[in-house]
């Protein structure tokens, strides 16, 4: 993994954002307290997270897209500066930095993809879009060549219901080190979690069989 040049790492990560970078669609209701304000304040909130998820969507139309023109990615980086600085305690603040990664891996530049990935890591108080940036970390840790610190990343208490693509993840890390029984075990694994979560995991059964694996299905 070491030896592939920096074309053929953004490519590794560029395939594996289309695969596994979806786009996210959460929300979150508060119940209403007889406490005075309370409500006032709730529907201040309300009001803010209303606002942040127009402007999320209307990110979503602009850059779900596989390639952007010039003013697609200006209308883009417009409208995730508008989240992050004017909602910036809002889900979609977090989301929007999410696909600020996705944009700059687009444009090939990874540095910035893992700025913004860190940024989530490091501050999200929302345990799953935490355990997205670590695994996405993590992905683009093993396609430059650091299979060692995307173990490390691997090892922060990542949601359950991404188990199976930490498990996927990690035996891509291993198999770039070489360590074949480990990276074999990692990825049986995460099938078996795949199938217990109801989720499909594309891919892993090949990687099973580049190993040898005896059986490998999904």
């Amino acid at each position: 993994m070491a030896d592939r040049s920096e074309e053929e790492q953004l490519d590794v990560v560029k395939r594996w954002w289309k695969e596994n970078g979806t786009s996210l669609i959460a929300g979150a209701a508060l119940a209403a307290a007889g406490v005075f304000g309370w409500n006032a304040w709730q529907n201040y909130q309300q009001g803010q997270s209303e606002a942040a998820s127009v402007r999320y969507q209307q990110l979503i139309n602009v850059a779900m897209a596989n390639e952007l023109d010039e003013q697609q990615t200006a209308s883009a980086r417009e409208l995730i500066s508008e989240l992050t600085d004017d909602y910036g305690k809002t889900l979609y603040a977090e989301l929007a930095l999410l696909m600020d990664a996705r944009l700059a891996v687009q444009q090939g530049d990874i540095d910035a993809a893992k700025v913004s990935l860190e940024q989530v890591a490091d501050n999200s108080s929302r345990r799953y879009v935490q355990s997205l940036a670590w695994l996405r970390l993590a992905r683009i840790e093993v396609a430059n060549g650091n299979p060692e610190a995307a173990l490390a990343l691997l090892d922060e208490p990542i949601s359950e219901a991404l188990a199976a693509q930490q498990a996927n993840v990690r035996g891509d890390a291993y198999a770039a080190l070489g360590q074949t029984d480990q990276a074999r075990s990692a990825w049986q694994n995460a099938l078996e979690l795949a199938e217990s979560l109801d989720q499909t995991l594309y891919g892993v059964p090949f990687k099973l069989d580049d190993l040898g694996a005896e059986e490998a299905t999904q």
